[in-house]
């Protein structure tokens, strides 16, 4: 006679006993008494529910320990992992963006690992400011009068108009009132800071009248916001950087460019579009700048704003500024990649991001080339891989319309039909998402892309793809 459903829940084991197997008992030695124990009556129960909808589910104790070593191990994997970034975005931001260079990560051991000095002078033996730790080098790098750093771009804007256009009115183009990722957008942050937003021109075109006819008695200070991830073509009119400075002084107000992305050297030396500088807004005239620095600078996440003193004081003053300021691990970062821009003829080797940018398609296809029969041997009869030529994105807003030219491998799946290579596609996707060190890569015209221009370690991406499951398609 068959057992009921009730009789084969009844002899699994109590959470007491399964505790007191060896095996779990190691478990419990290596992971700790209170996880393993979560871990122990997760399993149980859903076991128990198993075996509620399938009475002759087959249950031993060697599976149950199984199945709880595979849920522990799982359950105490790091969040936060590295990944293959085959997208062919190289600064994504789902990815982390910018990959930071050795010289960063010692310093970030160096520094998190004990004491320094975050907030003192060892000079004068007195509290010092975090902010010296890089302001001295921003200063150079950009020609600024004075620095300063917070947690994120956003967070520097919202500072910069806090600080100096609270309850007060701000003018911007139409044109620039953008929208980047995760919803962020020029008008809610405008908002959220105290500014009041006055828009002006229409969004293909606005004219210097637009500019003179918004400003009055509350204008605060004129802004121009770097239009980061699209393009406006066509029919099109913008003020130029130089003329609102000139308004700007004229009104005796400040001058404010947000760059978004920003990079710290002229990226045409690596065979990449134009990206304006911070040093070339300055020049133009803005007496206050904005810009990232896990982007095109190649460096950690963080917010840097440069320019004169007095505006970079008021900034600093704001009791704000405490609640975006950057840890000890970021500032330690930050200051070994302005570092190695003190030497330019060697950011190209030492800058990973620029490093990434700068791969020529010939030195990415003939890695293509050599990985591809490795790969078609993992996979075997599933798919067919070919390798073609693609284009990269710089990614995270930066120049949203160059595209670099790359290769990569695609995978196209086995199946009659196709639904059947639909879903061959979506598995083989997931399995390489679920490989110890994930690979990502884009589906696209019903092909897996792996984009090879941001793959460096191509022994540990080959031992990876040496994991993927062996089956029949």
């Amino acid at each position: 006679m068959q057992s009921s459903p009730c009789n084969m829940q009844a002899q699994l084991p109590s959470v007491d006993a399964l505790l007191r197997w060896p095996r779990i008992l190691s478990l419990i030695e290596t992971y700790g008494r209170p996880a393993t124990t979560e871990i122990a009556r997760k399993v149980l129960a859903k076991l128990r529910m198993q075996i509620g909808l399938n009475a002759s589910f087959l249950i031993d104790n060697e599976s149950i320990t199984e199945s709880i070593v595979e849920a522990i191990q799982i359950h105490m994997e790091p969040r936060l992992r590295r990944v293959f970034n085959l997208t062919g975005t190289v600064l994504h931001t789902n990815l982390g963006r910018a990959p930071l260079p050795q010289a960063a990560l010692d310093a970030i051991i160096q520094t998190a690992g004990s004491a320094s000095n975050l907030e003192f002078n060892l000079s004068s033996g007195c509290r010092g400011d975090r902010d010296a730790i890089v302001e001295e080098r921003l200063c150079r790098l950009t020609g600024a009068e004075a620095a300063t750093i917070v947690n994120n771009n956003a967070a520097a804007v919202m500072l910069l108009l806090n600080s100096l256009a609270n309850r007060k009115e701000v003018p911007v183009s139409r044109g620039e009132l953008v929208e980047i990722g995760g919803s962020f957008r020029i008008p809610d942050i405008m908002s959220r800071s105290g500014a009041k937003l006055v828009e002006v021109g229409t969004t293909n075109r606005t004219h210097l009248e637009d500019f003179i006819g918004a400003i009055g008695p509350r204008t605060s200070l004129l802004m121009k916001v770097h239009t980061s991830n699209y393009q406006v073509q066509g029919f099109t009119a913008t003020v130029s950087e130089k003329e609102l400075a000139k308004l700007a002084q004229d009104r005796s107000l400040p001058f404010a460019i947000d760059l978004g992305s920003g990079a710290l050297t002229d990226m045409t030396k690596f065979g990449l579009p134009h990206e304006q500088t911070p040093a070339e807004a300055l020049a133009n005239g803005a007496n206050i700048v904005t810009f990232s620095g896990d982007k095109l600078l190649g460096g950690p996440q963080a917010g840097l704003i440069v320019g004169r003193n007095d505006l970079i004081q008021r900034l600093k003053r704001n009791p704000l500024k405490r609640t975006i300021r950057c840890d000890k691990m970021t500032l330690a970062a930050l200051d070994a990649v302005l570092l190695l821009y003190e030497n330019p003829a060697k950011l190209a080797t030492q800058i990973p991001s620029i490093r990434l940018l700068a791969r020529g398609f010939k030195n990415i296809k003939e890695q293509a080339d050599k990985i591809a029969p490795e790969l078609q041997q993992c996979l075997g009869d599933r798919a067919v891989i070919e390798v073609l030529k693609c284009k990269s994105q710089i990614g995270s807003g930066a120049l949203p319309i160059d595209a670099l030219p790359s290769a990569g491998l695609a995978i196209f799946p086995a199946g009659k039909s196709k639904k059947a290579r639909g879903g061959l596609l979506r598995r083989l996707a997931t399995e390489l998402r679920t490989l110890p060190i994930p690979i990502i890569g884009r589906i696209e015209n019903d092909r897996l892309i792996l984009d090879l221009r941001c793959l460096e370690d191509e022994d540990a991406f080959i031992s990876q793809i040496r994991l993927l499951p062996k089956h029949d398609k």
